[in-house]
């Protein structure tokens, strides 16, 4: 018993190892052992004679992201699917993996497998990357012993997820950077710039414009203050996004308002209908009860909107109304995607137009991106104009009346 217990909590590792077969040819591989003793054991057993053995180095890596996950499903799917047995599926994409974390996660939920563990049950031990959408697919691609199909749909959801969000994030990216720069660029005016134009407007002698004076006075706040205005603006920005983080009413009210701010708002709604969709398509398709399924479908939408739609329409459906019935009476989804849901219960191909409606709102998607970018050059371009050339002509005013004086 004891024996036994020990060799359990012997956790394996990889090494590299060079050596030399039978014939005297030089060979290389890579091996999972508990040391480097088991390992020269294990060679020699083949008959190589073992000259170098070296554990293999890993980094630290960075954090684990939802594109890293998405791209182990879509490896873990197309090995499984080409006949490599499960562990050694999660060995190959383990040692593929140029992120050390990742490679220690996957290691981990090898081992819980290789002790007879599910595999839907050692992902759920790891919450914060897994999560209960993902460990119910796979709990039902394994009650079903179709685990390689529910794995590449699960696969092809996270893909599309990631890049509607990608798209939108691409979308915000330049108005938000642009509008960083040019605050550091008027700041930068009004605590170096500004201050040398107003030495040389004293030399004039005359009553400045108001503009001018207007500029001028900004510019003092701006130098006498501006560890304040940038504490203060950088710190108002941490503290909004972490209560927008933590905070479950800061994320209802902030979720409220991005869905009617203009041309955002509605790329933000059309987004949430394709992954709202998206998701329930995936969920039904692969056999999980609609009451169950809804549980994870409210919080992948990505809204706070839809999440409590979403609790709305559980609540309706398990008292036996219908799914598109109930999706009505919430007034949040489009008619569209209403209406191809009751033709899906009707037909009993309710997955199939869910996945229909996710397609038209991810082509959507891409079209608010291509038209909100080429929307916000000129609006940007206006903002920047004003701002920098109000400032430049407020300075050249006074010039411009010496001049007339003159």
């Amino acid at each position: 018993m004891a024996t036994a217990s020990a060799t359990k909590i012997i956790k394996e590792l990889v090494f590299e190892w060079e050596g030399k077969d039978k014939s005297g040819k030089v060979v290389r591989g890579e091996i999972r052992a508990g040391g480097e003793a088991m390992v020269s054991a294990s060679l020699r057993r083949q008959g190589i004679m073992v000259t170098k053995v070296k554990k293999r180095r890993v980094s630290s890596g960075g954090s684990i992201k939802a594109k890293d996950i998405a791209g182990f499903t879509r490896q873990l799917s197309t090995m499984m699917r080409a006949g490599v047995p499960l562990l050694q599926s999660f060995d190959i994409v383990a040692r593929g993996s140029t992120n050390g974390k990742l490679t220690r996660l996957l290691n981990d939920i090898r081992e819980e497998v290789e002790t007879g563990t599910s595999l839907s049950a050692a992902f759920r031990k790891h919450p914060m990357y897994f999560d209960a959408l993902y460990c119910n697919l796979v709990e039902a691609g394994e009650a079903a012993g179709i685990l390689e199909a529910l794995l590449d749909r699960l696969a092809t959801y996270q893909e599309k997820t990631q890049a509607i969000k990608g798209k939108i994030k691409s979308a915000l990216i330049y108005p938000v950077a642009v509008m960083v720069v040019a605050f550091v660029v008027l700041a930068v005016m009004m605590i170096f710039v500004i201050p040398s134009f107003e030495d040389v407007f004293k030399s004039f002698g005359a009553d400045l414009p108001a503009p001018t004076l207007f500029v001028i006075a900004m510019s003092k706040i701006f130098v006498r203050y501006w560890w304040a205005i940038f504490g203060f603006i950088g710190g108002g920005i941490y503290f909004f996004m972490e209560s927008w983080k933590r905070s479950v009413k800061m994320q209802k009210v902030m979720d409220r308002l991005l869905l009617r701010i203009p041309v955002f708002g509605s790329l933000i709604n059309k987004s949430s209908v394709a992954r709202w969709t998206r998701t329930l398509s995936t969920m039904f398709a692969a056999g999980v009860p609609l009451v169950e399924a809804l549980d994870s479908v409210g919080g992948a939408s990505g809204n706070a909107v839809f999440a409590e739609a979403t609790e709305a329409i559980q609540r309706d459906v398990s008292t036996g109304s219908g799914l598109s019935v109930s999706m009505q009476s919430t007034g949040v989804f489009p008619i569209m995607v209403v209406q191809m849901c009751a033709i899906g219960e009707e037909s009993g191909a309710l997955d199939q137009m869910l996945g229909k409606a996710a397609e038209f709102y991810e082509e959507e998607v891409d079209e608010a991106v291509k038209g909100l970018s080429s929307l916000m050059e000129p609006f940007v371009i206006v903002i920047l104009g004003t701002l920098i050339g109000g400032i430049v002509v407020s300075m050249y005013l006074p010039i411009f009346k010496l001049g007339q004086v003159v």
